[in-house]
């Protein structure tokens, strides 16, 4: 994902010449493609996020468009206070990129699990949302905000993620269906989409299981919502995040006040501290929440069989 970006937001400044990107003392190995063919428009701020923040809103507000790039946690928590004031309530043209979300970096420990990035960046004023699933998301979605004129947040997983469906065109805003299925539908926020896909496969003599990227978050795309919940016997939302403020929080939200509405159940990291206070690799890290592809298929069984 991060190396789709990279060649994303390069091809992008190449013709843009007031589009910059400034980065917190990482992306070693990872940057230098962008830093070696655009060094004018490249700073390295050092371990300074929140000086990086301000630095970037002064930039965008005299004209130009700023993408920030850093660790999940240090790009959205450490600087909240200059993302709200500088960035947002300037309306200014930054884009928060974060890399590493979820339990990408599990074998950091909590200080790198970013698993409250949506919640808080979704609170902000003016702020889109953004998580995509796959390296094609990744690309359009950077090509997107590039142009929006508006804050927004981009949620990188790190690399390695497949592609998980075509290439084909498609509005970013709007949530893109993987896997057709009507008698459960997940909706799932970012890379962890291919659990989910694997999850619909195990279920598939039992149950239609479909599968939607809702990699847009804020907004969300509430009557795509609604149209699928007058469609299908249960939804499910899956996120790499706790289920407060994220994507289980959105859909339920919209869906509140919906008549005969189906049941929303969401499957997200639990707020208990033996579950997210631990380190260890990813794989193990979402086995241990509840969210590997065997977890998902039997936590959806017994959801459906309570109905």
């Amino acid at each position: 994902m991060r190396n789709t970006f990279v060649a994303a937001l390069t091809e992008l400044a190449e013709r843009n010449p007031n589009l910059w990107l400034l980065c917190g003392d990482l992306g070693f190995s990872v940057l230098e493609h962008f830093a070696s063919r655009i060094p004018e428009r490249y700073v390295n701020v050092g371990v300074a996020e929140q000086n990086m923040a301000g630095v970037a809103a002064g930039i965008a507000l005299s004209g130009k468009t700023v993408f920030i790039y850093s660790i999940g946690n240090f790009s959205t928590f450490r600087c909240l206070e200059q993302l709200r004031n500088d960035v947002c309530y300037h309306g200014a043209d930054v884009k928060v990129v974060s890399v590493g979300a979820g339990f990408a970096y599990g074998s950091q420990g909590y200080t790198h699990h970013a698993i409250e990035d949506v919640a808080v960046m979704s609170a902000l004023p003016g702020m889109e949302v953004f998580v995509p699933c796959d390296p094609h998301e990744v690309r359009t979605i950077t090509t997107a905000i590039a142009t929006s004129g508006r804050p927004s947040y981009l949620r990188l997983s790190r690399s390695g993620e497949p592609v998980l469906a075509g290439s084909e065109a498609w509005e970013p805003r709007t949530p893109r269906v993987l896997r057709q299925g009507r008698d459960v539908v997940i909706l799932a926020s970012g890379p962890i989409a291919s659990a989910c896909l694997e999850a619909a496969e195990v279920l598939a003599s039992e149950m239609a299981v479909g599968v939607v990227s809702a990699a847009c978050l804020k907004p969300l795309d509430e009557g795509f919502v609604r149209e699928l919940a007058g469609e299908a016997r249960a939804i499910v939302t899956v996120e790499e995040h706790i289920a407060r403020g994220g994507l289980y929080a959105a859909v339920a939200t919209c869906l509140a006040a919906a008549r005969g509405r189906p049941p929303v159940f969401g499957l997200a990291i639990p707020e208990v501290a033996g579950k997210i206070s631990t380190a260890g690799d990813r794989d193990a890290l979402l086995a241990r929440a509840g969210l590997s592809a065997a977890a998902i298929a039997q936590r959806i069984r017994n959801a459906i069989g309570g109905l």
